[in-house]
């Protein structure tokens, strides 16, 4: 009896062991991912736009080659998932210098360095000149806040999207000259107040997110856009240049890049079909 029951205890213990060592590799295995509804909306996260172009040799690989580097994509996107957000666009038929862009997100730069390193590995990144790179952070507004302006501040919220899904994205660089930044904080508000108010109109239809860029980058900000309505886009960018504002601009686009919204998996798929 002893020894049946030493063997049954032993059996036991292997049983827990193992069961705790299973659970303990499945956490491991399983990291959790970025929260998106955090990170899209939270201050002092880092984006990371880039656009590509595709090699004309790419198609001259194999259909299975192929279809092959589009699953090497996939399993990068889903290593860095617990650290990274990345949104995929395909410009191909929009632009002449694109093909696709990428928009990642992260709490840490170096984070997004590790994704595009590995990105880059891959045989569909080997395959991708990058033909525009611009980094820029959230941050909390600056102007039009309830404090500076609580009647735009309320206009802004009652403005808030309510169109169809997004089909469309937009990404705007913009570089302002040493006569803005060196104009006081009050005139500075005086001059997005008037930006602003011509705009609410046509935010009902077009989201937009702002990313600060001065010292990260060559530019000053980067103006991010969603829409199902490009009509509505079109008429917001045109109250946009209508604005005093513009005098202070050095940068408007240049580039302007459109794409449509997209997974990820979908995209290299659809650029990895044929030429």
């Amino acid at each position: 009896m002893k020894k049946i029951s030493l063997a049954l205890l032993t059996a036991g213990l292997m049983l827990a062991n193992g069961s705790a060592l299973a659970q303990q590799v499945a956490g491991t295995a399983m990291p959790a991912a970025v929260d998106r509804a955090k990170i899209l909306v939270a201050p002092g996260v880092f984006g990371n736009f880039s656009t590509y172009k595709v090699r004309p040799d790419f198609y001259r690989m194999s259909a299975a080659e192929r279809k092959g580097a589009a699953a090497e994509v996939i399993a990068v996107v889903d290593k860095h998932k617990e650290k990274v957000i990345v949104d995929a666009y395909l410009t191909r038929g929009f632009e002449a210098q694109s093909d696709y862009f990428l928009r990642v997100h992260s709490y840490d730069m170096a984070a997004t360095q590790a994704f595009l390193v590995d990105f880059r590995a891959t045989r569909f990144g080997m395959y991708s000149d990058v033909t525009e790179q611009l980094v820029g952070m959230t941050k909390a507004l600056n102007y039009i806040t309830k404090d500076k302006s609580p009647s735009l501040t309320a206009g802004l919220t009652g403005a808030s999207y309510s169109g169809e899904a997004p089909r469309y994205a937009f990404m705007i660089p913009v570089k302002k000259n040493a006569d803005w930044w060196n104009l006081s904080d009050e005139q500075r508000l005086k001059e997005m107040e008037t930006h602003t108010l011509p705009t609410l109109v046509n935010l009902v239809n077009v989201k937009r997110k702002l990313y600060h860029s001065t010292g990260l980058d060559d530019t000053d900000f980067i103006t991010y856009f969603e829409t199902a309505d490009l009509g509505a886009f079109n008429s917001l960018m045109l109250a946009l240049a209508k604005v005093p504002e513009n005098k202070y601009h050095v940068r408007w686009g240049s580039p302007t890049v459109m794409g449509t919204i997209q997974t990820f998996e979908n995209v290299v798929k659809a650029l990895s079909m044929g030429n």
